[in-house]
């Protein structure tokens, strides 16, 4: 059974970083697709950023490319989310989802996922 675990949220100012971690178990060979996604209040699920766990393959949305960093370690089967220059508007809660890369067609969409963490919240303060 596909596990993920999220960790690193927490309330930041505006123009700081935080570190995300995605903590991944169960999978049945190494080559999956993990996204980021958030959803703000009142707002649809939005996809942030997808690494494919093989090759290291990225995507990033245009509304945090350049401050967003998506990376794996696979002897740790963790994927992170490095997000600087945070601005009020990323505040949400952010969510790791997973699905077997053959699979994946539009990596962010969110109703491709079948695995999913129970999301970590991070606040940024203006």
């Amino acid at each position: 059974e596909v596990q993920l675990v999220e960790s690193g949220g927490g309330l930041v100012q505006a123009g700081g970083s935080l570190k995300l971690s995605c903590a991944a178990s169960g999978f049945t060979d190494d080559d999956y697709a993990i996204a980021w996604f958030r959803q703000a209040p009142g707002k649809e699920r939005e996809g942030v950023s997808c690494i494919a766990t093989s090759d290291g393959s990225t995507f990033v949305a245009n509304s945090v490319a350049g401050r967003f960093t998506i990376s794996r370690d696979s002897a740790k089967n963790t994927v992170y989310l490095s997000m600087n220059s945070l601005q009020p508007e990323d505040t949400a809660v952010y969510y790791c989802a997973a699905k077997e890369w053959e699979l994946l067609k539009i990596w962010v969409r969110s109703n491709e996922y079948p695995y999913w963490g129970q999301g970590t919240q991070v606040t940024v303060s203006s």
